[in-house]
């Protein structure tokens, strides 16, 4: 069995018979809004927990985030590996060509002059999504 997350959970969505879709597509606004509320109750859970504790339920909370977040890419057939790893390319173009990293006071990192935004419309179209203006 694979331990892939994507994988994982498209497991469970079939074996409970819940929405999943191949290509990037609109979902009707109840279907689309019951997920936002899942999401945002995980995220509740996570916030809560952070600062509560323990370490073992904050992992399990942030592992909770993870898997409705990929239940939600499927149900929308969106294929979230592949948008993450863009996500990631554009972020490792934060880094400076001279290795610097700018931080806010927080440490938060900052977009520097190099930074190249993602393309997630293009990642989306690879996976054979049409935009609305375009279908």
């Amino acid at each position: 069995m694979s331990s892939s997350p994507a994988d994982l959970v498209r497991d469970f969505h079939r074996a409970f018979g819940l929405d999943a879709r191949d290509t990037p597509s609109e979902v009707p606004p109840e279907l689309a809004a019951h997920r936002g509320e899942l999401l945002a109750e995980e995220a509740r859970e996570v916030a809560e927990v952070s600062v509560t504790g323990p370490l073992d339920r904050l992992a399990h909370e942030l592992a909770d985030v993870v898997y409705v977040a990929y239940g939600t890419a499927l149900v929308h057939g969106i294929d979230l590996d592949a948008v993450i790893a863009e996500i990631h390319r554009s972020n490792m173009t934060k880094l400076g060509p001279d290795g610097q990293v700018s931080r806010r006071p927080d440490g938060k990192v900052l977009k520097g002059d190099h930074y190249e935004a993602p393309d997630v419309s293009a990642v989306l179209r690879r996976q054979g999504w049409v935009p609305r203006r375009e279908a």
